[in-house]
């Protein structure tokens, strides 16, 4: 690792070609995973209290099909910051092709919250991975988080107090005095190299299929993450029961006991009647899932 903290391609300086790819073809290589890592989070279920192709959880105001047409509406961002990462480039332009994905997918969803986490929490994956590539260097272990965290954590601090006080995460994590979204970047993501993958990839070899293994991240996350989502629906007490529920589904086994979809279910269906969302959960989901297609392509 310490050949990557003292790397150029870190520090700011131009990042090398890529050896045997060229950078166009590697960019939409890693916006293709990180499109089909937003699918395989939406398809999951059962998902407590998040929307699915079955239904829509504890969220009154989406659906499945606001979530795809999201999707479509990003596709061309993703490629364009893992590219913009291959250039060097600053978070302040990470930030400008942020803010205008943002635009495009309100558009196509009339205004509705889908993918703002993701577009932040990928978007940096995805431009830490193009910064990685475009250097020859690989993207195993926590390379990923540590060039996020060296290359432009300090820059993301500045954003986050930049910003105005006033959204559902800000506010809550000043009020419960959690980190939440902003100090999970600027950390290098921990909850997704620490928990997350972990628990996918063990999951995954132990013979679980992408559903079930994806099930079991998203709980382990859930058990571990102070999630300002469900600190604003539901306080301490929310959290609380979410926690518990993830820890209680867990010790049982999780998704490696014979009746693990229908004690989820169960966990999902009084996710609803509180209305609680672990919403940061599966945004960090969704940025496990694209670590772990990056990281598996690297191997290849």
């Amino acid at each position: 690792m310490s050949q990557l903290l003292n790397s150029d391609a870190v520090q700011g300086a131009h990042p090398t070609p890529c050896p045997h790819y060229t950078r166009l073809r590697t960019s939409q290589l890693i916006g293709r995973y990180a499109v089909q890592s937003l699918h395989q989070e939406l398809a999951a279920y059962p998902k407590p209290g998040l929307v699915s192709p079955v239904d829509s959880g504890s969220h009154q105001d989406m659906d499945a099909l606001v979530f795809f047409r999201s999707l479509f509406s990003l596709r061309s961002y993703f490629r364009e910051i893992a590219l913009a990462g291959m250039q060097g480039s600053s978070f302040a332009i990470l930030k400008l092709l942020g803010i205008t994905a943002e635009e495009r997918m309100l558009k196509a969803t009339q205004g509705v919250n889908t993918h703002r986490g993701a577009i932040f929490n990928l978007g940096l994956l995805a431009a830490a991975a193009g910064q990685l590539i475009g250097a020859d260097l690989s993207l195993q272990k926590d390379a990923l988080s540590t060039v996020i965290s060296v290359r432009w954590g300090d820059a993301i601090k500045q954003h986050g107090r930049s910003l105005p006080k006033t959204s559902h995460g800000s506010l809550v994590a000043a009020h419960y005095d959690v980190g939440g979204a902003l100090h999970e970047a600027y950390s290098g993501f921990p909850h997704v190299f620490k928990v997350g993958l972990p628990a996918l990839q063990e999951s995954l070899a132990r013979g679980a299929d992408q559903n079930s293994a994806t099930v079991q991240c998203l709980f382990s996350l859930m058990k571990e993450l102070a999630d300002t989502n469900l600190l604003y629906r539901g306080g301490d007490s929310g959290l609380l029961f979410a926690r518990e529920s993830a820890r209680s589904f867990l010790a049982d086994g999780g998704v490696h006991r014979p009746d693990w979809y229908k004690q989820a279910v169960e966990i999902h269906r009084e996710f609803v009647k509180r209305n609680l969302s672990p919403g940061g959960s599966a945004d960090l989901l969704a940025a496990t899932l694209f670590v772990n297609r990056l990281q598996s392509w690297d191997k290849s």
